[in-house]
């Protein structure tokens, strides 16, 4: 598959923003069951091999599963503050869990597993998310199985349709707005577009 054109501007942002551990920080914003808004913080781990999906590693007890069941949409918001540039991705998002039908997905959540650091996959270890505070040694289990995923771990991905890069630099500031198209679902066919900032 084709890389998607807005995928040139986002690595070169990430390369000149490399000095910064929050460059791969990115806010995700879906849809509560109840129709509030819910957005959080998630690191970009890659791209899923072959496409232009972005790969987020989730807890699978956090609530933001519930969210992505109810409504499978949601949104980034990319901002490098050393380069003033903010890219806002919408698309589709899909959850891989344990017992993943697809065999290539299945691998993929396998294979982020073993690409976290000791101290990554050991949070999934954790106590259950949003209960009353466990004692401190709960937050000290064992190490994990660098090479087999733990039930909660999923992989997350986001198939982006629609791409919003603004450069905040500049008089007037630059804006380009990248679509796919929707007529063939097996091919991805992008339009970019320079829009008013």
């Amino acid at each position: 598959m084709p890389l998607a054109p807005w995928r040139s501007p986002l690595a070169r942002a990430l390369h000149r923003n490399r000095s910064r551990a929050d460059a791969r920080y990115v806010q995700l914003a879906t849809m509560r069951p109840d129709g509030r808004p819910a957005n959080r913080t998630i690191v970009f781990r890659d791209y899923l091999p072959d496409t232009n999906q972005l790969q987020f590693a989730v807890d699978r007890r956090s609530l933001k599963i519930e969210q992505i069941a109810h409504q499978p949409w949601g949104e980034l918001c990319w901002y490098f503050s050393d380069t003033r540039e903010q890219f806002r991705l919408l698309g589709q998002l899909t959850l891989v869990q344990e017992g993943q039908d697809d065999p290539l997905l299945d691998k993929a959540r396998q294979v982020l597993w073993q690409k976290l650091s000791d101290a990554g996959r050991v949070q999934f270890s954790w106590p259950e998310p949003r209960e009353p505070r466990a004692e401190n040694e709960a937050f000290h289990p064992p190490a994990p199985d660098p090479n087999m995923p733990l039930p909660q771990f999923c992989l997350l991905l986001l198939d982006p349709v629609e791409v919003d890069h603004l450069e905040l630099r500049g008089d007037p500031q630059n804006r380009w707005w990248y679509g796919r198209s929707q007529d063939d679902p097996t091919q991805e066919i992008w339009s970019v577009q320079a829009i008013n900032p």
